[in-house]
């Protein structure tokens, strides 16, 4: 369990951050190492401002889909966010912003919600991946 499991995510619509939040709340529960990097559109669902807004769903889940969260909600699935506070508080879940993407928004670390334990480069987080798997979401 020594090796991380690194999460990309670029996707900002809340079904592909739910199902990243899982996957982060899953290892870290199993006590593996998580590094979450975040660019573009995720990115911007991790601002302050909108972090408890809806971001949709990917254009295949259609009304379907839509539906099916919705239920889920309902029934009481603890948002992505939450989720990933949950996995916070395992332990071993670090969140970085992709600068380039901090430079692309026009963000400063204050924009963030404090989720987001702080700013680095691809390069840094190739390092911190190590040999750990790589999930582009």
């Amino acid at each position: 369990m020594d090796e991380p499991l690194n999460l990309v995510l670029f996707s900002g619509t809340d079904d592909r951050l739910n199902a990243a939040a899982v996957l982060a709340a899953g290892a870290a529960a199993l006590g593996k190492p998580v590094n979450v990097f975040l660019q573009y559109w995720a990115l911007d669902a991790f601002r302050r401002d909108r972090i408890e807004r809806d971001h949709g769903l990917a254009p295949e889940a259609g009304a379907e889909g839509r539906r099916a969260v919705e239920d889920l909600a309902r029934a009481g699935q603890a948002s992505w966010a939450d989720t990933l506070r949950q996995a916070k508080e395992l332990g071993g879940v670090d969140i970085q912003a992709c600068s380039l993407s901090m430079d692309l928004f026009h963000l400063e670390a204050t924009d963030l919600d404090p989720l987001v334990d702080g700013v680095e480069g691809v390069t840094a987080f190739y390092l911190n991946a190590g040999n750990g798997q790589v999930v582009f979401i």
